[in-house]
Order: C-alpha cells, then structure tokens, then sequence
C-alpha cells in the first residue's frame, strides 16, 4: 500500500478553539483546553492515521504581542510551525475585525506560498449563519485560502469536511509515527499539562500564566495496582503561593482531585498524587528557568 502524510499546522489568535480542533481531530486530549487566552505554551503534536494516510497537527500557541521571555518563545515557535509544515489551518472567530496578530499570519503565508484553509470556527453562536460572511470576506480580500470551510468544534460540525480538505494535502511518502500514536508528547509532559489546566480553570486571572509544573515522580508500583507521581508547581511570587495553596490547603487539594481524576483516565490506572508548591522568582524573564521548564 502506498503511504501518504502531511504536516499540519493550526494556527490563530488565543481562544479560538486551535487545541479543542486538534484534541477533536486525533480522538483523544492532546492539548489543554480553558477559556484563558495563551493556554497553549509550546508546539504540541497530534497524530492522525486513516487508511493510507497520516495527518500530522501541530498545535501552536495563540499568536499575540509578546511581553516576556517566554511569551517570545511561544510567538517564535509558531513562526516556526508555519516553516516546517506542508498546509496551515487559520482557525478564527465568525465575527470582528481581522486582528493585527491575524494579518500577521497571513503575510507569513504570502511569505512562503503557504496553501492555507481557513476554518471559521464556533458557527453553533450566531443567531444567523450570513453574520460571518463579512469576516469571511474580509480575510479572503487579504489572502487566497485553497478553502473555506465553517464548523463548531464544540457540535462536531463540519470537521469531517475540514478534515476531508485537509487530507487532499497529503503527498505520497512515508508515515512518521506508528498508525496507532495520537501524539509525540511524553507521558510526563501531559500529566503536568493536566495539572496546568486545573490550575487555570480554578485560579484568578492574575495567576495562571506565572505558573508552570514540573513532575519529580512518576513511578508504578510493584503490585502493578497503582502509580505514584510527584509533581510541583511553581509560582512566580511568594504571594501567588498562599493562593495556590488556599486556605487550610483546600486550593490545592481541589486541583490535586481534579487532576487525579482525568489522569486516571488517561493513564488507565489508579493514582496517588501528591502535589508541592515552590517560588521561583519573575521566571517568565528566566532564560535557565525557561529552559529548565522544558521551553528549549
């Protein structure tokens, strides 16, 4: 049987659904997903294997105006995205104004000849389908998109077709990952990825992107019953700490059972969680810290 692949990225401004669209397309939670803006730190890869052919997505982070050194870090991985792969998916909001971070996209596009489809996303919100014609008109003005498809990743509607466009991408070669993979992200990386997504969801605006988690443990028992991890969570300042922590420790304890929770699903095995929360000063600003975080 002859084989065919593509590398896909997906691409757009925070918050218009890139990683529920990825997490929808691979079948399985690759990527976290809150309602925070610049959820998504760094490239995170899904893998999809129909038949003959093999889809690579690379989720990237929202594109936005950096202002610190790891927001300059997430801009150039998606320049980078954008360089290495054989079609872009801009995924955008069905009403508003084309964003300046969006018309950036665009002249990289031009820049390097890109096929791109441009996939207007959350349809299942307008009282009216002919309201996203104006943004769809807008946006085709300042670039010749191979295709237009509208969707609702939430209702599932028009993926397949998006998908089916995507697919005519694929050229003739090898696959790159076992037909049976999802993702290139460690086991490792996804559990303190689920930790960070509670995080988000459960704490004030002011906090989540000044934390990051790294896992110390991750260790199955020797009766095979059960796996221990130790995971820490780092807090840009003293005073995000006792936030984190909450009172009596009652914070953590919720983000700790939340995040046990979908972990066991995704490990299919029982978990002991046990979480700690460390100070390292302003590290978004940190080269060795970014580094040390696994932004490389």
């Amino acid at each position: 049987m002859n084989t065919k692949s593509a590398f896909v990225a997906i691409v757009g401004r925070p918050n218009v659904g890139k990683s529920s669209l990825l997490n929808a397309f691979v079948g399985e939670k690759v990527a976290i997903v809150t309602s925070k803006p610049q959820t998504t730190r760094t490239r995170i890869t899904g893998v999809l294997t129909r038949g003959d052919t093999q889809l690579v997505f690379i989720d990237t982070p929202g594109i936005h105006n950096p202002k610190t050194k790891l927001s300059n870090y997430m801009v150039r991985q998606i320049k980078e995205s954008v360089a290495d792969v054989d079609i872009s998916v801009l995924v955008c909001e069905p009403t508003g104004p084309v964003a300046d971070t969006e018309r950036d996209l665009i002249e990289s596009f031009k820049a390097r000849k890109m096929p791109a489809i441009l996939a207007v996303n959350k349809i299942d919100a307008l009282p009216r389908k002919d309201m996203m014609m104006e943004k769809i008109a807008a946006l085709s003005a300042l670039y010749d998109f191979s295709d237009i498809v509208p969707i609702s990743v939430t209702q599932g509607d028009g993926l397949g077709i998006l998908l089916d466009k995507i697919s005519g991408f694929a050229a003739e070669g090898p696959h790159f990952f076992d037909d049976d993979a999802y993702t290139d992200q460690p086991e490792r990386v996804i559990v303190a990825e689920i930790i960070r997504e509670k995080l988000l969801e459960n704490l004030m605006d002011e906090l989540p992107h000044g934390i990051a988690v790294g896992i110390e443990r991750m260790k199955e028992r020797e009766d095979g019953d059960m796996m221990d991890i130790h995971a820490v969570i780092y807090c840009e300042k003293g005073s995000h700490k006792g936030m984190v922590i909450g009172k009596k420790g009652a914070m953590l304890k919720k983000i700790g059972t939340l995040a046990r929770q979908d972990i066991e699903r995704f490990l299919a095995c029982r978990i002991n969680l046990q979480c700690w929360v460390r100070v390292k000063d302003d590290w978004r600003n940190r080269e060795g810290l970014i580094r040390e975080f696994g932004f490389k």
